[in-house]
């Protein structure tokens, strides 16, 4: 039986990550490269597939979780009938490139409590059981390009290709273990002391986040999305993922089941106006040479995401012998979405590095003419039809959203001229901005319905169109832009949250459905601000953070009848949002106002 998505806290090496439930089961481990080997994959079907179970063994009265302070290290507290004991989760920064360390610590507090361990390794999703041996230190696994040094302080039992322990641990004891993972053709691994590890890695932590300039009533929930998103960060490459998952469902049981451990561009540059509101100019640095390492060839060739590492090659396939989380199949590895044309993604570049020319970021050669490179593109290529911001998989269309965005990419290129002394064909891309102002005002706007559509010709909404006025195409207080905001909140709203839109497999090409999508119901929330409607910004803005785990993560879609998150976890897009709607309701000039040219 799954444990429901909200279960479950993340911990991170910036390389690495892994999912750690309630329970004390770790269910997931995320390599970043797409091809490389999940470790653990219980998340995605039953525990043979791969899991690290470390609880008490009689069961437990009440689990009490945190992280500590701003760091990425999680403490659950297990009450019991026998007493109280204390488990630290947490990823010790690499001895070597690529060496992988899951530290857990067991502390008793009270009593003396019975413990189970279960560790059941499996490598390439479940599907190959490795080759395990002995050691005074624990055991270590070796399957092909795999080896794990699993280093234990109880004696460990091997039953059915599983490791077992059974102990107890009293009031004031402390018991290591550690999971290391390598490349089985290295010497090693490095192993430190347990301790000085966790004292390494918090420190680490509190030396980032300490970094944050925000101030005000949300601080605290802000940190924590920013050191989410640090995590989801490949911090050799400077390249951020979407989330550390693959396949958990957009609605509990269906088939829209994605591979979200890639960089989408898109995703990334809200990011980084995420993370350069907050005073994090370096990982916007970092991004910008990821950017321009896997991008580079023709602008025919972009993609819309790419590896950490900028490979391209991401073609999606099934893996069939996991059944999915709660049966929600099927599993999917890769993404079959890399080889859309999605027009937004090059509003998004532009986007993001008029971003960093705002927060000072020093500009770079090399950048401006990559950007001039994709604008001599775009002046035919915004002509065409695409998949769109939600990668639909039913037949490309004129999606309003994405002829905007084109409008953004040549608005940002002419404000870097006229702005921040940049040289390009100013007149040139002017006469190119208007027309696609033009083009959509005519094709994209319906009159009968007060409101802009989803696509041109068609009468569906789309919460996308809430970019409008946040990237300044029409002010907010536009009759058009309100039409928009109140058809939007009429009939995509469901109890109070946001769809992205109305489901058809006519235009999506999918059956079933899917839950809210939380950033759009943020991005509500920043139109709110714009219009100075900020009493029900809040409100909303509370309800959203009340949707969180108890740890404070946010997965990419909200099921309103179950109660439950859904989607890929944790999301980056919407820890963004939750980031950039918080700063626009602490300020009276927020980002969205900066972002729509206020």
């Amino acid at each position: 039986m799954s444990l429901p998505i909200e279960d479950y806290a993340l911990i991170g090496d910036t390389r690495t990550a892994a999912l750690v439930g309630r329970n004390g089961s770790i269910d997931w481990l995320c390599v970043p490269r797409f091809d490389s080997p999940a470790c653990f994959a219980a998340l995605l079907g039953e525990a043979e597939n791969g899991r690290w179970l470390l609880a008490p063994a009689g069961g437990q009265k009440k689990v009490h979780r945190r992280y500590r302070d701003a760091t990425l290290v999680l403490d659950t507290e297990f009450e019991t009938e026998d007493g109280s004991v204390l488990v630290t989760d947490f990823m010790a920064h690499p001895h070597l490139d690529g060496q992988v360390d899951i530290i857990r610590i067991v502390q008793g507090r009270s009593g003396k409590v019975p413990m189970h361990m279960e560790l059941t390794l499996r490598f390439g999703y479940g599907s190959i059981v490795p080759w395990v041996r002995r050691r005074e230190y624990g055991l270590r696994a070796v399957a092909g390009p795999n080896a794990v040094r699993f280093q234990s302080p109880v004696e460990l039992v091997n039953s059915d290709f599983r490791t077992l322990a059974d102990f107890a641990v009293e009031a004031g004891q402390m018991l290591p273990f550690r999971f290391t993972w390598v490349p089985s053709h290295e010497y090693g691994p490095r192993v430190g002391d347990v301790e000085d590890d966790l004292e390494d890695c918090q420190a680490w932590w509190h030396d980032w986040a300490s970094q944050c300039t925000v101030e005000g009533e949300w601080r605290e929930d802000v940190v924590r999305s920013l050191i989410t998103l640090k995590a989801l960060t490949y911090s050799p490459s400077g390249g951020i993922i979407a989330a550390a998952t693959t396949s958990l469902p957009e609605q509990l049981g269906g088939g829209r089941n994605w591979d979200y451990r890639f960089c989408w561009i898109r995703d990334a540059t809200f990011t980084l106006d995420a993370l350069g509101n907050s005073g994090f100019i370096q990982e916007a640095r970092a991004w910008r040479q990821w950017l321009l390492r896997a991008v580079a060839g023709r602008p025919s060739q972009l993609q819309i995401m790419y590896s950490v590492v900028g490979e391209r090659q991401l073609e999606e396939r099934e893996i069939a012998w996991l059944p999915g989380y709660a049966n929600s199949r099927p599993v999917r590895v890769g993404n079959g979405a890399h080889s859309q044309l999605q027009l937004d993604v090059f509003g998004e570049i532009m986007d993001a590095f008029h971003e960093e020319r705002s927060h000072g970021v020093a500009p770079l050669d090399d950048a401006w003419r990559l950007q001039c490179t994709l604008l001599t593109a775009l002046c035919e290529l915004w002509r065409e039809k695409d998949s769109g911001i939600w990668e639909m998989r039913g037949p490309p269309r004129h999606f309003t959203h994405s002829k905007v965005m084109a409008w953004v990419a040549f608005d940002r290129a002419i404000k870097a001229v006229e702005n921040f002394g940049s040289e390009g064909p100013c007149d040139d891309w002017r006469k190119v901005r208007q027309e696609i102002f033009d083009d959509v005002v005519q094709h994209g706007y319906d009159e009968k319905r007060n409101s802009f559509v989803q696509y041109y010709g068609g009468k569906a909404l789309d919460a996308s169109l809430l970019m409008i006025p946040l990237v300044g195409f029409l002010p907010a207080d536009d009759p058009r832009v309100i039409g928009t905001v109140d058809a939007i909140g009429s009939e995509l709203c469901r109890d109070g949250l946001l769809m992205r839109y109305s489901t058809d497999a006519k235009v999506d090409g999918l059956s079933g459905g899917e839950g809210a999508f939380v950033a759009c119901s943020f991005w509500l929330v920043d139109v709110l601000c714009l219009l100075d409607r900020r009493d029900e910004g809040r409100a909303l803005f509370k309800r959203l953070l009340s949707m969180r785990n108890e740890v404070g993560l946010l997965a990419e879609e909200y099921d309103i009848a179950a109660g439950r998150q859904v989607g890929n976890f944790p999301q980056a897009f919407s820890h963004v949002a939750l980031i950039n709607t918080a700063n626009n309701l602490m300020s009276r000039r927020g980002p969205a106002h900066r972002r729509a040219g206020d």
